[in-house]
């Protein structure tokens, strides 16, 4: 990583701390992706971006603030970016993925919260990540009641708006979401000091339908056998994808794309034909949370597919363009949103038809539902799941982990177990 020590300084953060991530970044990172063999060499740029983390994309982000743009720090994706764009800031993913922020949420946190959410506010409040200084206001949303009392911290530390997400998906439920879009269009013009107009929206909602869509062919890509990519390279495009420029996101999505296209054609692969393929559901996995795909993959099966909010939650279902009106288009942006399918809904039939759909889509021998320990929506839901899938015949086995190395080996054993009750 180039220098940025002087860049982190003037963002106020722990320098001496930073530093003891910066240390084990590099060598975790090489493990678990550079040691892979037949890697697209479109995964050049991810890598790239990965090794500057915390040094270009901030740059960027802090020109653009010298430049009189804002940007708002998200966490959910059910925050609309495409409102952020249209008013000329810059929406960029806050969650947090490491154990290495854990401790620092813990010392305001309950022991017994979702690690990402005290990630992310052991983020901030250690000053150890530089998007979490940057960010002009945070804006957070009502997925989880963790969530919500991480906000009124986090609120004294930066300006905060919060997003109400209704809890079921009536027809009066997507007309409330469509006030909070439109109250959200009013705290971010107050904040850019920028009216946003139809004709901004629409471009803005192009701008982020073309990044899903780039996505969209990548993740087709993973539904050949062989496999052209593997299944911790597919989520680490992902993963970028939620604080990258979308412009650039979806130019090297789509090049990547072009590549793994090739291969198929070609019948080139990174795993054996006969691979398993595995579909991981549940939970996001924030970067640099690699852990259950390096284990799945190490043991010579394939993850095909992320059914999560980094996976295909983020990028499935466009926003319809066709809108020529504010009030139309944010109407448009209301149903695109509520049509995903978190955990927090209820009932929430959608996600195992979900679920259902994409292990068909995908091939996949078998599923991987994981939650987050403590995260009870998703723990709580896998009862219904697993059922669902046990009806239909599709194997699954349900796991709970957090960001620790602490459970890997019996981790590593158990899904070894499932793996060869697949392949008998």
């Amino acid at each position: 990583m180039a220098d940025y020590r002087q860049m982190w300084s003037d963002l106020g953060m722990d320098l001496e701390k930073h530093d003891l991530l910066c240390e084990v970044l590099p060598d975790a990172f090489g493990g678990v992706f550079l040691s892979q063999q037949k890697r697209p060499e479109g995964m050049d740029f991810y890598d790239f971006v990965v090794s500057e983390i915390h040094g270009v994309r901030p740059a960027e982000l802090i020109e653009h603030q010298k430049q009189g743009g804002k940007v708002f720090g998200t966490f959910c994706v059910y925050v609309p970016d495409e409102v952020v764009f249209a008013a000329g800031g810059i929406a960029a993913g806050l969650c947090g993925g490491s154990q290495f922020w854990v401790s620092g949420g813990e010392k305001v946190l309950p022991v017994n919260t979702c690690p990402l959410i005290k990630a992310s506010v052991g983020a901030r409040l250690d000053k150890t990540c530089p998007f979490f200084q940057i960010a002009d206001m945070y804006v957070g949303e009502t997925t989880c009641d963790g969530k919500k009392k991480a906000w009124e911290i986090l609120s004294h530390e930066v300006p905060l708006h919060v997003i109400d997400v209704p809890q079921m998906k009536r027809a009066k439920d997507i007309a409330a979401f469509e006030s909070e879009i439109f109250d959200f269009i009013k705290v971010v013009e107050e904040v850019t000091g920028n009216k946003i107009t139809a004709e901004k929206l629409a471009e803005a909602i192009k701008l982020i339908n073309n990044k899903r869509k780039a996505l969209q062919r990548l993740y087709n890509a993973r539904k050949a056998s062989p496999l052209p990519i593997s299944g911790k390279d597919a989520l680490l495009v992902t993963q970028i994808a939620f604080y990258d420029d979308p412009g650039r996101c979806a130019q090297m999505a789509n090049r990547l794309a072009e590549e793994l296209e090739q291969r198929i054609s070609k019948g080139e692969g990174v795993f054996p034909q006969d691979a398993l393929r595995i579909m991981i559901s549940g939970t996001p996995m924030a970067i640099p949370n690699w852990k259950m795909h390096h284990i799945v993959e190490s043991a010579g099966a394939a993850v095909v597919v992320e059914e999560s909010c980094t996976g295909t939650r983020y990028f499935e279902n466009l926003v319809d363009e066709s809108g020529q009106t504010l009030d139309e288009q944010v109407r448009a942006l209301a149903e695109r949103y509520m049509k995903t399918n978190c955990a927090c809904f209820t009932p929430n039939p959608g996600r195992i038809d979900d679920i259902i759909r994409l292990a068909g889509e995908y091939q996949v021998d078998g599923i991987i539902d994981v939650n987050l320990q403590f995260c009870n929506l998703y723990s709580t839901e896998s009862y219904l799941v697993k059922q669902a899938l046990a009806e239909r015949g599709l194997p699954v086995m349900h796991i709970e982990t957090d960001y620790s190395e602490q459970d890997y080996e019996q981790l590593r054993t158990r899904i070894e177990a499932f793996l060869e009750m697949l392949r008998k």
